[in-house]
Formats: C-alpha cells, sequence, structure tokens
C-alpha cells in the first residue's frame, strides 16, 4: 500500500503549496516496535518462570534449552528488525533530501526560475537509532 504524506512547501510567491510524498514507509517501525513489545513480554514471563518456579527450571533439562532456543530466535530477528529499520531510514532520507523535494515542485521546473536546495536536514539522532 502507498501513503500519500502531505506536506506544504513555500513556492517563490509566498504562497503555501502542498506535495506529496509518496510511500510507506512504518513497515520496517512497526516490524521494529512490535518485536521490542514481544521481547518485553517474554522477558517477563521468563523472569516469572525463573523466580516462581526456579526448582521446575532447575530439575527438567528440557525447558533451559527451548528457553535458550526462543533467545536464539529472538536474537536473529532482532537482528532483522535493526536491519529492516536501517533501510527504512534510508528510504525516509532519500524521499526528504532537499534535491529530491525540489525536482517534485513544480514551480521549479520553470525556466526562469532558480531553486536550491539550501541544507540537507541533520539526521544524526535517526542514525544512532539505529545503530543502538
Amino acid at each position: 500500500r502507498l501513503y500519500q504524506i502531505p506536506f506544504s512547501m513555500p513556492d517563490c510567491l509566498g504562497e503555501s503549496q502542498t506535495l506529496h510524498l509518496v510511500g510507506d514507509f512504518s513497515a520496517p517501525a512497526e516490524f521494529f516496535v512490535t518485536l521490542g513489545v514481544f521481547s518485553f513480554l517474554y522477558a517477563m514471563v521468563a523472569l516469572g518462570l525463573y523466580l516462581r518456579f526456579h526448582s521446575l527450571y532447575s530439575q527438567n533439562k528440557k525447558l533451559p534449552f527451548a528457553d535458550f532456543c526462543v533467545t536464539l530466535c529472538f536474537a536473529f530477528f532482532w537482528l532483522v528488525a535493526a536491519a529492516a529499520w536501517g533501510k527504512g531510514l534510508s528510504d525516509v532520507k532519500a524521499a526528504t533530501r532537499p534535491s529530491s523535494l525540489l525536482a517534485a515542485m513544480p514551480v521549479c521546473h520553470g525556466t526562469d526560475v532558480t531553486c536550491n536546495a539550501g541544507t540537507t536536514p541533520a539526521m544524526g539522532l535517526a542514525n544512532i537509532s539505529v545503530v543502538r
């Protein structure tokens, strides 16, 4: 599915012009957050199991192995989610690059009009969110 995200940009006459970014950039973030919620819930269940039923956990040899397998699966999916988050961020950066936005503005396509991109927005905190 494609979303059209409206945003306003001023044109040369000082009037506001509405442009639409086309694309769905929410899937990687939704996957990342969903995995985080499931990881938190599993950690709470495992903590309750460790604290309440410690004797059952130490006597049954299959339970620690099952816990290890589930934790290994969560670690793998966390790596996949971090990669998806990074890809989603790079897609957002590409869609909001000033040169891409200028190319989408009809007012900049005139022969007697000069548009410049200005400065590139700071994405430092977004980059840190992928690394962490």
